[in-house]
């Protein structure tokens, strides 16, 4: 599976973007796919999944009830909309695939997007 991510971008605190991310190859029924950030100087952090087949979805502490991960399974798109941004959110986003939520880690990644959240 190849991942391709778009929609990073500069944004003012308690705006919004909508990151997205097309799947080309076979994404299976059991795969859970989702989005990882790297903030400057720290590790890769899951924030949030959803389960392909049933769209059960996973968030992060740090950002539940601000982002909203969803999916479209005929166009193999996922999104992220992310509100209320803070200067925090600032980080590298990177969209993964067949993430294993409690290992923190992924099969596939695509190319990271840049978040910058300005005070």
């Amino acid at each position: 599976v190849q991942l391709q991510a778009s929609g990073g971008g500069l944004v003012q605190t308690g705006g919004s973007l909508r990151l997205s991310c097309v799947a080309s190859g076979r994404i299976y029924r059991g795969y859970v796919m989702g989005w990882f950030r790297q903030p400057p100087g720290k590790e890769r952090e899951l924030i949030a999944g959803i389960a392909w087949s049933t769209g059960n979805e996973y968030y992060a502490d740090s950002v539940k009830g601000r982002f909203t991960i969803s999916k479209d399974s005929t166009r193999n798109l996922i999104y992220l909309q992310m509100n209320s941004l803070k200067p925090e959110d600032t980080a590298t986003y990177y969209c993964a695939g067949d993430i294993a939520i409690a290992d923190n880690r992924a099969t596939f990644w695509g190319q990271g997007t840049q978040v910058t959240v300005s005070s």
